[in-house]
């Protein structure tokens, strides 16, 4: 087995257990919250969005800093200074006695983790060219998988070992990848650079800096679409399901549709991506995306509403993976980790801006004004992706070049 094949199969299992593990918190978080000593529903609320959220802003700060160091000391000490700190930060969390501690635990969390940027960016960088955009595919399934089964078996968990006992599961499936990265990653080493390139100097690395902003904004538009709808899915079900007593187990399978569909289309649309190119791929993915968020605004019945997702999930999982096909194919590799870390903050700022918009703009104007947004707003970015990379004709001379 080559090299790069290996290091793909060792992150998508890194990949898969450390996003089961993070994507557990979720569900469980209000109780935890109860746990610590929060019983006023609203306030309960409150300190959910709080702590859930902080994560992602410290995670957006810090995301660039972890990537300049990446390229500096090598992508492997990245993953794993990364995936020992969880395994240290969510097993304190298990310990936590109050609300303000599991706050600053959160917000140390996102400061001083980076571990999915750190494996986008080795796989990126070391698989061959014309495999790029099937491996990050492979990857990106890794990642929709963990998030998918962890809240089921952090649920379960939960139930046997109690929430503390779940947290230094987390913890502990953290540790899992650590040692996983520690033993079974070989990367060429790193020659550390003399001189540190400035933010400015970064740039002006870039052949098309624009094109990269555009891959940015389209990041943070995709999760801001994606987030906006997440919180308010259970609410949606409710209104649409007036006679089922079994909103929660619709909700989770509806829920579920949208990422095994991820999971199966993202392997073949990366694979997919590497023969027409993923400009294509992400332009296709964008324009159907943004088309199917509408009729989700009309539907009558949960199963009607699960069969859009599912079809979204399998749109869906082109556009992450095209993106980051790009970036690699239009980045210098000394400035590589840099640029996947900008992204992957622009990632979180949409997550964070997406679960706050779409709970404010439902609570406004209602949650079928949610999809009409989100499916306008992913046609207009098709729109300026058509025209920032096509009509730049950015992609063909890179191909052509590289």
């Amino acid at each position: 087995m080559e090299t790069w094949n290996k290091n793909l199969l060792v992150c998508w299992f890194s990949v898969f257990i450390v996003s089961s593990g993070m994507s557990q918190m979720a569900p469980m978080l209000p109780l935890y919250i109860e746990h610590l000593g929060i019983h006023d529903s609203a306030a309960v609320a409150q300190w959910s969005g709080l702590i859930f959220g902080s994560n992602f802003i410290s995670l957006a700060i810090f995301s660039p800093i972890w990537g300049k160091f990446a390229d500096k000391y090598g992508r492997k000490p990245m993953m794993i200074r990364a995936s020992l700190w969880l395994a240290i930060i969510m097993t304190c969390m298990g310990f936590a006695q109050n609300v303000y501690q599991l706050l600053g635990l959160r917000i140390m969390q996102g400061a001083l983790s980076g571990f999915q940027s750190a494996v986008v960016t080795l796989v990126a960088t070391q698989t061959p060219k014309e495999r790029a955009g099937w491996a990050l595919g492979v990857l990106f399934s890794g990642q929709v998988g963990g998030a998918l089964l962890g809240p089921l078996f952090g649920g379960y968990l939960a139930e046997t070992i109690g929430f503390r006992g779940d947290f230094i599961a987390i913890g502990l499936l953290c540790l899992v990848a650590f040692v996983a990265v520690w033993l079974l990653i070989e990367e060429k080493p790193v020659i550390a650079n003399e001189k540190t390139l400035s933010g400015h100097e970064v740039w002006q690395q870039l052949p098309k800096p624009k094109v990269t902003i555009c891959l940015f904004v389209t990041t943070l538009i995709m999760q801001l679409a994606l987030m906006s709808i997440q919180p308010i899915i259970t609410v949606y079900i409710s209104q649409i399901s007036l006679t089922t007593t079994h909103v929660a187990l619709i909700s989770g399978a509806v829920f579920a549709a949208s990422g095994l569909a991820s999971i199966i289309s993202a392997p073949k649309l990366g694979r997919l991506s590497d023969k027409i190119g993923p400009q294509k791929v992400l332009l296709a993915a964008l324009f159907v995306a943004g088309l199917l968020f509408i009729p989700q605004a009309f539907v009558q019945t949960a199963w009607q509403l699960g069969v859009l997702r599912f079809l979204l999930g399998l749109a869906t999982a082109g556009l992450l993976p095209s993106i980051n096909t790009l970036i690699k194919r239009s980045t210098p590799d000394v400035i590589t980790g840099r640029i996947f870390g900008y992204n992957q903050s622009a990632q979180f700022l949409g997550m964070f801006a997406g679960s706050i918009f779409g709970g404010q703009l439902a609570a406004a104007f209602g949650i079928q004004y949610v999809f009409f947004f989100t499916g306008a707003l992913l046609l207009m970015n098709a729109y300026w992706v058509y025209h920032m990379i096509y009509k730049e004709n950015f992609v063909y001379r890179r191909s052509k070049t590289s």
